[in-house]
């Protein structure tokens, strides 16, 4: 079966890495046929915005995106197209597979942590105001429907790969009536998983735990806030951004996209590390289907990592995106 995808090359460095995913992907040989439709900054000269209605109207119709990195300015300017894409899509579920890699530095090992955070409401949706001059609310929302539908995704993630354990990460010791309602919400849905053992952290000793006992950890389903901090955290500890892939899920479709920034120092050098990139392609590949070519890319992915002849500055090597494409591309071919 074939698939229409959007390919959204992003800024900075996304051009360079959108194309290494798109060349290792037709590698595979899956059956995708992409569509490649430009936001980001690039957009906002000509459409006045950098997410236009015509690439969510393409999201809609073809339902999978994979998607470069977008530069969301820190304090002023456009909000996060990131963020827009969520709300305008409902990407309720942003899911981070992040485990160690062959030879890639890290200071833990056995660490396989599955980062399940909800995407749509709590402080992250941006919803603040001025009050008068010298004061600034953020409102923090958490409903029950929001909740369950992102512990139900946990649980069943967890069941469909066989994991063994769900933990809910919080702060309900402090926010009794928000992230209350979370635990609450999320424990309600553990009852209908027995097979599953669900416990729950405070976030801030969740933190602490990840630095000294990753490896204990499996599954961790968090709210918006939390969640973004958490994964990156996580990221941390399998090597980096640089190898965290990312996806955005939804109930009719789904964006796939790296944990990384635009990094536009490094833009055009033939510098970025493509792997964060490339294994959110391959996460689009099982969620599409093609379970037998995804597997090809991370068999490829994982020669070029332990024979280190070809990988970029970042991992202690001297080549360069293409580089390390073009070495991944030839490992598949002589292992498929």
């Amino acid at each position: 079966m074939s698939f229409k995808v959007t390919l959204i090359p992003g800024d900075g460095i996304g051009p360079e890495v959108s194309s290494a995913a798109q060349r290792v992907i037709t590698a595979s040989r899956a059956e995708i046929e992409w569509e490649v439709v430009e936001a980001g900054e690039t957009c906002i000269a000509q459409y006045g915005t950098p997410l236009p209605d015509h690439v969510l109207e393409m999201i809609r119709r073809n339902k999978v995106a994979l998607k470069g990195p977008i530069t969301t300015p820190i304090g002023k300017g456009f909000r996060s197209v990131n963020v827009a894409l969520r709300k305008q899509l409902e990407l309720y579920a942003n899911v981070r597979h992040l485990r160690n890699l062959p030879n890639i530095p890290s200071k833990y090992d056995n660490v396989d942590i599955v980062v399940v955070r909800e995407n749509t409401e709590d402080l992250y949706a941006g919803i603040e105001h001025m009050v008068g001059r010298d004061a600034a609310e953020s409102i923090k929302i958490i409903t029950r429907e929001a909740s369950e539908r992102i512990g139900r995704y946990a649980f069943e993630l967890a069941r469909r790969e066989g994991r063994k354990r769900v933990t809910i990460v919080h702060k309900a010791n402090i926010m009794k009536l928000s992230d209350g309602l979370f635990l609450e919400s999320v424990r309600s849905v553990a009852r209908d998983y027995p097979e599953i053992e669900c416990d729950d952290r405070i976030v801030d000793a969740m933190c602490m735990h990840l630095v000294q006992i990753p490896e204990q950890f499996d599954v961790l389903v968090l709210p918006n806030l939390y969640g973004d901090i958490v994964s990156d955290l996580v990221a941390g500890l399998v090597g980096g951004l640089g190898v965290a892939p990312g996806a955005n899920i939804g109930e009719t479709g789904a964006v796939f996209e790296p944990a990384h920034g635009s990094a536009p120092q490094i833009a055009g050098k033939n510098l970025a590390n493509p792997l964060a990139m490339i294994l959110s392609g391959v996460e689009m590949l099982k969620y599409l289907g093609f379970v037998k070519e995804a597997q090809l890319v991370e068999k490829g992915i994982e020669h070029v990592l332990k024979q280190r002849d070809y990988i970029t500055p970042d991992l202690g090597g001297v080549s360069g995106t293409k580089e390390m494409t073009d070495a991944i591309i030839e490992a598949m071919s002589n292992i498929g």
